[in-house]
């Protein structure tokens, strides 16, 4: 279901991408910049265009129970893969805004932290304006993406002149239920071709060591490691990206 509802969108022409202006990626948590956009991270840095990433959580409960790396090692070692596959796709290790929301309770606009955290992006857009944002699709089945998207959205509607915003699909490939889905009076899909930057991609996805097999934190057995599966979903020459037609954004 899912397949066949991505594969019905249009395709976005490559010639629209530097026209997306500056951009600002928002990661749940590091990889999903490389899983979900990191075709389209590529080509707007070949095209020219500057790009920024904000770092949601600290990434830390991908392997809680790990003794050989303690909660501040297992940041550190993220945050470092992150700006590795960053790097690996042109975006400046400057250009990386770790906000260190917890992994796994990312907080809503609702509570204390959330609405601490959509203040510091606020700032952060005010002193960077993006002219598009990509942020996690809003109903993506995992607690961290749809809690990113509402801050992001709190954020977005104090701007006074709201950006382009393309909602991206991490988990949706593998978890979304029906009602996940995006609806037809909800958005414009939108499919891109990254068969140009394919293996750029690839290679910023490798660099997330922890989270493959093989992973060097290899004392939690419950650990998370992203399946062969799910990552296949990544090995496509095609990204999904979901424009709002509903206002979801910018009211």
């Amino acid at each position: 279901m899912v397949s066949a509802l991505f594969a019905s969108y249009p395709f976005l022409p490559l010639e629209q991408i530097a026209t997306l202006g500056a951009t600002t990626i928002v990661a749940p948590h590091p990889d999903d910049e490389s899983l979900g956009c990191g075709g389209l991270l590529a080509l707007l840095r070949q095209a020219g265009v500057p790009v920024w990433c904000v770092l949601a959580t600290d990434g830390t409960m991908s392997h809680p129970n790990s003794q050989k790396f303690s909660a501040p090692a297992r940041q550190a070692l993220r945050e470092h893969e992150l700006r590795t596959a960053l790097s690996v796709l042109g975006v400046a290790a400057q250009h990386l805004l770790p906000l260190n929301l917890p992994d796994g309770a990312a907080p809503t606009p609702d509570t204390a932290a959330g609405a601490a955290a959509v203040q510091r992006l606020v700032a952060f857009w005010e002193q960077h304006p993006p002219a598009t944002v990509l942020v996690p699709w809003r109903r993506d089945p995992h607690p961290d993406h749809r809690a990113t998207s509402l801050l992001v959205r709190a954020a977005l509607l104090q701007l006074p002149t709201p950006p382009r915003v393309l909602e991206y699909v991490v988990w949706a490939w593998e978890r979304a239920t029906p009602s996940d889905l995006p609806r037809p009076e909800e958005v414009q899909g939108w499919q891109l071709n990254i068969t140009s930057v394919l293996e750029q991609k690839q290679q910023a996805i490798g660099a997330h060591h922890s989270q493959l097999p093989g992973s060097p934190i290899d004392d939690d057995p419950s650990g998370f490691i992203l399946s062969t599966a799910m990552l296949a979903h990544f090995t496509q020459p095609t990204e999904i990206y979901l424009e709002a037609t509903d206002g979801y954004f910018s009211s």
